[in-house]
């Protein structure tokens, strides 16, 4: 399909996971491979954290959400992202049909592989003990900041570490007092709170102790150096993805998937990107634009908010568009001379009254007009979303290669009313001289491709928008 040779759609939605799952009675979901790609979709069920999936400066990111993005394409299927809310029973949703796949990092354990089964692994690591300095500590010599922190585990004995209930740090944890023969108190903590936030409990002295896995942990250590993750409590664990038992074709395609991709530089350069470089991470961090931070896409939110009443849009609808153009760069320049938040071309801006194309304020309110003109030349689509998608394609190629789209369309017995698998064919179609030498297209070729993955990642990246940032005006 076309879908398949431009773009990869990802649809994210919400799934509660809640305790109510495991009181319904068991049934067989059976839903390999073949089914999927039947229905052109793989779910994938996430987490919101500061490695798996969030927004930085507009964009969608993640290790798990760019990894699902190169295996949908590796299997020719969409991809639909369900975000998690309680940690503790992604492996129910699974077997219960929710998901297709959990796309997270689980600790391959005997006791989990008697419910589903693993993926190759994804990485190796081990589980640390997480615990904070004295918060004086960078006035203390070396020997006392060392006399107040725990260098072995035996020293747990009496102590109480927080970790999720129904997690693998749980189980390490009660194998831990077995070992070394002597009581380690543990507070279960729910199953809603990512690692990354945990760690931050004993941050902020919520709690003494917690256990990650030390890829996580050290990402963290980096930007709280008050944090130490010296002690080891494991051995090296495989981490892994999980699907049902039932779904052996998926399994292998996805042990296939990975075996290929460790051959690939790119595979090591996104775990490096999340769970390495210290820099970026501490970056992001820092922002008001993270959204595990605050509730914004950019610094020019409010301008952008302002300005989509005017269009009676969603105002995220229009920062994926300001994004989609400018990465919200108000410097940007493109070769053929557009510049500005929203790539405004001299004569446009001259007819919409725009003094200066780089100045955000200036640029976004002309921007925004042109697009309330073009969103009105198409008043006779009904579907409100459609039609916000051939001003959008318009705003990208110019309204009369839409028209000629919509002409093409008719002809071919498609609804030149809708944008959706119907005039966006057609707008491809156009790039050949069979289809745009016809006597009825009056503006001849365009290269559709550019309007086509415009308005689909525009889209796209909307929903990531909407899961993320509340609308509040």
């Amino acid at each position: 399909m076309l879908r398949y040779l431009f773009w990869l759609s990802i649809t994210i939605v919400f799934l509660s996971c809640n305790k109510q799952v495991q009181t319904e009675p068991k049934k067989t979901v059976n839903r390999d491979l073949t089914e999927i790609k039947n229905s052109d979709t793989l779910k994938a069920l996430v987490t919101y954290s500061a490695t798996s999936y969030f927004l930085y400066r507009g964009q969608p990111m993640g290790y798990e959400y760019e990894l699902l993005k190169r295996l949908g394409k590796q299997l020719d299927v969409n991809i639909e992202i369900k975000v998690t809310q309680n940690l503790n029973n992604m492996l129910e949703a699974l077997n219960n049909g929710e998901v297709d796949i959990v796309a997270h990092g689980l600790a391959v354990t005997s006791e989990r592989k008697q419910k589903v089964s693993f993926t190759d692994y994804l990485y190796l690591t081990q589980q640390v003990l997480v615990q904070k300095k004295p918060d004086n500590w960078r006035q203390l010599s070396w020997a006392e900041t060392q006399k107040s922190l725990i260098h072995d585990a035996i020293e747990l004995i009496g102590d109480t570490v927080a970790v999720r209930a129904n997690s693998s740090y749980l189980k390490r944890l009660q194998n831990l007092s077995k070992e070394i023969g002597g009581k380690i108190h543990i507070d279960t903590l729910n199953g809603n709170l990512s690692t990354d936030e945990i760690i931050q409990m004993v941050v902020d002295g919520k709690i003494k102790y917690t256990i990650a896995d030390k890829n996580l942990a050290q990402i963290n250590a980096s930007y709280y150096p008050v944090l130490n993750i010296d002690v080891p409590v494991s051995f090296s664990q495989r981490i892994a993805w999980a699907v049902r038992d039932n779904s052996p074709e998926l399994l292998d395609s996805v042990n296939k998937w990975i075996k290929q991709e460790r051959k690939d530089a790119v595979y090591y350069v996104i775990y490096n990107k999340y769970f390495k470089n210290k820099r970026d991470f501490r970056r992001r961090i820092k922002s008001d634009f993270y959204s595990l931070n605050k509730n914004q896409i950019s610094q020019y939110d409010p301008l952008i908010k302002r300005n989509a009443k005017n269009l009676n849009w969603d105002w995220r609808l229009l920062a994926s568009l300001i994004y989609q153009e400018s990465r919200f760069k108000p410097a940007a320049k493109s070769w053929a001379g557009a510049k500005g938040l929203m790539q405004m071309m001299p004569a446009t801006a001259k007819e919409m009254g725009v003094k200066n194309r780089l100045d955000p304020e200036d640029n976004i309110r002309g921007g925004t007009k042109y697009l309330k003109q073009l969103f009105g030349n198409f008043n006779q689509i009904e579907d409100t979303t459609q039609r916000i998608m051939f001003a959008m394609a318009s705003y990208n190629c110019g309204y009369q290669h839409v028209r000629d789209a919509q002409r093409l369309a008719e002809a071919n017995n498609l609804n030149p009313k809708r944008w959706t698998n119907n005039v966006d064919s057609m707008i491809l179609a156009l790039s050949y001289p069979k289809n745009y030498n016809k006597e009825f297209i009056n503006y001849g070729y365009v290269r559709g491709i550019e309007p086509f993955k415009y308005v689909n990642q525009i889209f796209e990246r909307f929903e990531h928008y909407k899961k993320f940032i509340t609308l509040i005006e």
